[in-house]
């Protein structure tokens, strides 16, 4: 993948930074209160989308339109507009709308800049919590709290046998095959709270992460925080996270293959 230059870098962080806020802003002046909830999946499971989610894309979109018209974008809710442009926006404008729809305060607006098909810069934004993780090159990330800046990291400390586990199926594992697993599952000693466990391994509050069946959206804006504060991002089958899939993170490469070992027998 071809590098981009610091300042190009910039840009866009500063455009994501600035997006940070205004999404905040747009939840508690315009969306904070009621909504309509309906289910994609209607009667096969459930799979909820509510009104805030496709205004909050709408209002991604319309910011990406005016900002950087040429560039392309694929969003949960509206699909993908395609160009000719090697930059990519990826949005999932709530991650976490189970949490969205009870009022637990654990969602957020999800948003990467793919380039050439890679994510290269991530937000992390939770509006309800005010505070948001952002990286601004391949080696820096950011948790913004309530307005105060302060860089992050993985726990560079972290061994397997003292490793803080957050860990989710969401249903995608079956009885049978967890039973596979015990190791892990006696493990599972930390909850796992959407993307906002992601963030808190970027930022050393837990040590490794595993969910099943992420989507791109669910995972690209996540993937150049993490690394961005040392962390290590794959498959459970230890393939590339950009395929998306069950995914697992890691603060170190002991911990994750450790982890890796421990799940062979469901990473098929």
């Amino acid at each position: 993948m071809d590098q981009l230059n610091s300042k190009k870098y910039s840009i866009y962080a500063n455009f994501l930074n600035k997006l940070a806020k205004d999404l905040t802003t747009f939840y508690h002046s315009k969306l904070k209160g009621t909504f309509k909830v309906s289910n994609k999946l209607k009667g096969k499971g459930y799979d909820p989308v509510t009104t805030s989610d496709k205004a909050f894309e709408k209002f991604i979109r319309l910011k990406i339109k005016k900002k950087f018209p040429d560039h392309q974008v694929i969003g949960e809710e509206f699909g993908h507009k395609k160009s000719k442009s090697d930059f990519t926006w990826v949005i999932d404008p709530i991650d976490g709308t189970r949490s969205f729809v009870i009022g637990n305060p654990t969602w957020s607006n999800l948003i990467s800049l793919n380039y050439k098909g890679y994510p290269i810069l991530g937000l992390a934004n939770f509006p309800v919590l005010k505070k948001y993780y952002l990286n601004y090159s391949d080696k820096i990330a950011y948790v913004y709290d309530n307005g105060k800046r302060k860089k992050i990291s993985v726990n560079k400390k972290a061994t397997f046998s003292s490793a803080k586990l957050s860990a989710a199926f969401h249903g995608a594992l079956s009885l049978n095959q967890q039973k596979k697993i015990p190791k892990i599952l006696k493990l599972m000693q930390f909850p796992c709270s959407d993307a906002l466990s992601y963030s808190h391994l970027a930022e050393g509050r837990v040590d490794a992460v595993m969910q099943c069946s992420n989507k791109i959206w669910d995972i690209h804006p996540l993937i150049p925080i993490i690394k961005a504060a040392g962390g290590i991002v794959s498959t459970w089958s230890n393939k590339d996270a950009v395929n998306a899939g069950n995914i697992l993170v890691s603060s170190n490469k002991i911990v994750h293959n450790k982890f890796l070992k421990l799940l062979k027998p469901v990473s098929k």
